[in-house]
């Protein structure tokens, strides 16, 4: 498949490019900095629309996994400033809309194209557990935009999903966490590998488990 990965540059993004290309997929992996080979960061429109029209093959897979926790450990009295808002949602909802908008002519030529968004559990309203409010209110906005997203570009056969990856040992994990980031990557790539137009509009987490919207 021919993939194009945001925040490749460590962590779940790392190694999901890792195995993907093990595999022998073919993968742009982005990052900010441009470590990675190439730089995107999603919270600069103009930079996304550049990358886009440098793209003028087909498109299989695009997994918008870019994204920032800014708010972790703050307090609700006195904490999350309004400018923690602006930037969390600029890279994990608009810049995800807007990589998404870019990119639909590259899917568009791809015979069987799909997007995979790398939402949170912490998303779920179901599952509200109080705290963390910014970064909950956008990975809710990214679940919700996927599940609209599916429903928009279902006529053109284009699939959308949201996945959770875990509670991964990571930097923004935290070396206590329930998995490596081995174990995500792989579960993740799975369920990549099951999206399809008649498996669209889902809400997962990394082992396959429905998670409540």
């Amino acid at each position: 498949m021919e993939i194009i990965l945001t925040g490749a540059n460590r962590g779940i993004g790392a190694e999901m490019s890792a195995q993907l290309r093990a595999r022998g997929d073919q993968v742009v992996a982005t990052s900010r900095d441009g470590s990675t080979g190439a730089t995107l960061d999603v919270s600069d429109p103009e930079q996304i629309a550049r990358f886009a029209q440098a793209q003028s093959g087909p498109l299989d897979l695009l997994i918008c996994n870019a994204g920032v926790y800014l708010d972790k450990g703050h307090v609700l009295q006195g904490g999350y400033e309004s400018q923690l808002w602006a930037d969390t949602f600029a890279v994990n909802v608009t810049g995800v809309f807007l990589t998404i908008q870019a990119l639909l002519p590259a899917l568009e030529r791809s015979a069987a194209p799909k997007i995979a968004i790398v939402a949170s559990q912490m998303g779920s309203s179901e599952r509200a557990g109080g705290n963390a409010f910014i970064y909950r209110a956008s990975k809710a906005a990214a679940v919700n935009l996927a599940r609209n997203l599916a429903i928009e570009l279902g006529p053109k056969n284009i699939a959308v999903g949201a996945y959770h990856p875990g509670w991964v040992q990571t930097d923004m994990g935290g070396k206590e966490a329930d998995i490596d980031v081995a174990t995500s990557a792989r579960g993740l790539i799975a369920r990549f590998d099951l999206l399809t137009p008649n498996h669209t509009g889902v809400f997962e987490n990394y082992d396959g488990a429905t998670i409540p919207f």
